[in-house]
């Protein structure tokens, strides 16, 4: 009769074969669709969970795309939220203009914001940001308020581009605007190295490479000049509003960050994973989609 390890490993193979059938579900049940934006650049959206429950939409950091966020995505545990991703212009499959003014607005990534928001049809979703991903969202937040959402979720935000907040690497940052295209995909290849302290798998590194090299090199070069109401989107933003860092990011300087966020608005909450870089959402998944979870279900009053 088969003894009592025999049951344990059993039953480990059952949650995994369960993990893996509910990831299979999620990518099966997605669907694709576009925004337009106010300016004319279509926006490429994916949505997968529950159509019926409270939603989320995801806004990666800067040479990242929807794909960014697949640890959340094929997340049992986030299956019963409505789980929105799209491509930030310049980004992944969504339009890439040319004219720098497209990525310096920072008005132009709050309408694109607002333009996914009203594709979906969702109402009073909760906004996670990664990195690059929060300035877009602090737009949106000045240009369209917080009536029509539930809350928010900073991850390795960006509050401004500022020196004092932003680590300096001038060697990786000029590289991406090269012309010279072997220079130029080296430094983006640092540069998403750089986002982890504990580096992923390397079929996930080398998605989120490829990931990288599909993004246009103009906005690469326009985007560290892009304008962030700082002022009016996070400081004005009275929903719950919830900042995440990694105590290992080599991006973003987390105190300096922290204390101007907390000057911008003293009622945020704010988290430090003590084991991430600057993507905790894929370096602690597991932790990051419970808190996820409790954020969601707390601002939506559950």
């Amino acid at each position: 009769m088969p003894g009592p390890l025999f049951f344990r490993c059993f039953r480990r193979l059952l949650a995994a074969a369960a993990l893996l059938l509910a990831s299979a579900a999620a990518h099966a049940d997605s669907r694709q669709y576009t925004a337009v934006a106010p300016d004319g650049v279509t926006l490429a959206i994916q949505e997968s969970g529950d159509p019926a429950g409270p939603a989320v939409v995801f806004v990666h950091g800067l040479l990242g795309s929807r794909l960014s966020w697949d640890a959340q995505v094929s997340s049992p545990l986030l299956q019963r939220y409505r789980l929105i991703t799209y491509d930030l212009r310049g980004h992944g499959q969504s339009g890439q203009p040319t004219a720098p003014l497209a990525y310096t607005d920072g008005r132009r990534w709050a309408d694109d914001l607002a333009a996914v928001i009203a594709a979906s049809g969702v109402r009073r979703p909760v906004l996670v940001g990664w990195s690059l991903g929060a300035a877009v969202t602090t737009n949106y937040l000045a240009a369209h308020g917080d009536a029509d959402i539930a809350g928010a979720v900073y991850v390795g935000g960006v509050i401004e581009l500022e020196a004092s907040q932003i680590a300096p690497h001038p060697e990786v940052y000029r590289g991406m605007a090269s012309s010279d295209l072997k220079t130029h995909l080296d430094a983006e290849r640092a540069f998403l190295a750089l986002c982890f302290a504990t580096q992923p798998d390397t079929v996930t590194f080398e998605r989120l490479l490829a990931n990288a090299a599909l993004a246009s090199p103009g906005m690469q070069a326009a985007v560290p000049r892009m304008t962030i109401a700082a002022r009016e989107g996070l400081g004005a933003m009275r929903k719950p509003l919830w900042l995440i860092y990694g105590a290992r990011d080599a991006l973003v300087r987390v105190e300096p960050s922290l204390e101007r966020a907390r000057r911008l608005n003293p009622r945020l909450q704010a988290t430090v994973y003590a084991a991430s870089g600057h993507a905790p959402f894929l370096e602690e998944a597991e932790r990051f989609n419970r808190d996820l979870a409790g954020f969601i279900d707390a601002a939506n009053g559950r």
